[in-house]
């Protein structure tokens, strides 16, 4: 890769700062991370690959952080775990295969959705809405899940962590808290399996994905505990926010 100036590191710095916060809030960073790696001219593979390294340490930190709190129990959700990694796997393995041109018109009609379901989605309260209070029955939902969001991550990527939160809540009853704990444990699973199939291929710039990697995890883990000290009033707003804005850059990138 050619020399990087100083000044542009430091940029790439304090937008993977934010990517890591956004997306341990309220998912979608990678929208912010990608364009920033294309702007330096990176191949568009070479891009994608160096960013799910990067995302790597920003999902781990989160899901960590998360699971620090006991807002997310990993024995509930070990179906969702091994249909997210089988996923993400044939979906990495066959982004060259298919063209995604269709998926590229309707995905800002689907992140869209996501938005307005937040909005008008009154997600339980209370304590009954934990997942480490049991382990309810929802097995078929997991593997259904994990395999179209995983594979999905594997494909394309953008509002990964925001398509879990959101069908989370609608398929479980989690609050947007837990829904984005178990959001965040996901995508690191569909993260780190891409990230393996990518560096197999040859596909990362390792120096510049570990140092955004490292401002990625510092956004993320204030981020994450942001939103687990001020609870759904503090992610709603900010979620809403994102897919909104996340719908309308890839709806202006396909249409226009």
């Amino acid at each position: 890769m050619e020399f990087i100036e100083p000044s542009m590191l430091v940029i790439l710095a304090i937008v993977a700062f934010a990517a890591g916060f956004i997306d341990a809030v309220a998912g979608g960073g990678g929208m912010l991370t990608v364009p920033a790696l294309l702007s330096l001219g990176l191949p568009p593979h070479i891009a994608l690959g160096t960013n799910k390294l990067a995302a790597t340490f920003a999902s781990s930190t989160a899901a960590f952080t998360y699971y620090r709190k006991r807002l997310f129990k990993p024995e509930c959700w070990r179906r969702a775990f091994v249909a997210t990694l089988i996923g993400a796997t044939l979906g990495t393995l066959v982004v060259d295969m298919i063209s995604t041109e269709w998926l590229e018109k309707v995905l800002p009609l689907v992140i869209l959705a996501a938005a307005l379901y937040t909005v008008f989605h009154r997600s339980p309260q209370g304590e009954h809405s934990k997942v480490n209070v049991g382990c309810p029955k929802f097995n078929r939902k997991q593997y259904l899940q994990g395999l179209s969001l995983g594979f999905y991550d594997g494909v394309a990527g953008p509002g990964t962590g925001a398509f879990w939160t959101v069908s989370s809540m609608a398929l479980y009853r989690l609050n947007i808290l837990f829904a984005s704990g178990l959001s965040k444990a996901m995508n690191f699973t569909s993260n780190f399996t891409s990230l393996i199939t990518f560096a197999v291929l040859g596909h990362i710039n390792w120096v510049l994905g570990l140092t955004m990697g490292v401002c990625l995890m510092a956004g993320a883990y204030i981020g994450a505990h942001s939103a687990i000290r001020f609870g759904a009033k503090f992610i709603r707003p900010i979620f809403v926010t994102v897919v909104s804005i996340l719908a309308i850059k890839l709806a202006y990138d396909a249409w226009l």
